[in-house]
C-alpha cells in the first residue's frame, strides 16, 4: 500500500478551488495535483512530473508552488510544517507571474 503524506487544508483551498476553477478539466487536474502531493514516494524521490513542485524564490518563508495546469497558469501554494503539507492558496492563471505580490498580500496565511 502506498504511503500517504498528510495534507491539511486549514484555509479551505479545496473548497475555494471547487468554486473558482473554470471547468471540470481544471478540477480533475487539481485532484491529480493533490494526489501527487500526497504521494510520499514522490517526496522521497523528489519527482513531481504533474505539479513541477518547486520553492518560491524571493520570499523568506519556505513556500512551494505546484502546478494545477501549466498551460492555463493555475497554481497552488503549499508549505511543509511538521512533516505535513499545508495547502495555503490557489492562484488564478492571470496572477501566477506576480507570485511575491500575491504572497505578500495574504501574508497572514503563510507561516
Amino acid at each position: 500500500m502506498a504511503e500517504i503524506k498528510p495534507l491539511l487544508d486549514e484555509y479551505g483551498v479545496i473548497h475555494e478551488a471547487n468554486k473558482i476553477l473554470p471547468d471540470v478539466l481544471h478540477k480533475v487536474k487539481f485532484l491529480e495535483s493533490l494526489a501527487e502531493l500526497e504521494d510520499n514516494q514522490a517526496h522521497r524521490t523528489r519527482t513531481f512530473p504533474k505539479t513541477r513542485l518547486h520553492k518560491v524564490e524571493g520570499i523568506k518563508q519556505k513556500i512551494y508552488r505546484a502546478d494545477i495546469n501549466k498551460m492555463s497558469g493555475w497554481r497552488m501554494h503549499i508549505q511543509y510544517i511538521d512533516s505535513a503539507i499545508h495547502l495555503k492558496d490557489i492562484i488564478e492563471g492571470q496572477l501566477h507571474d506576480d507570485v511575491v505580490r500575491v504572497i505578500q498580500s495574504k501574508k497572514d496565511q503563510y507561516s
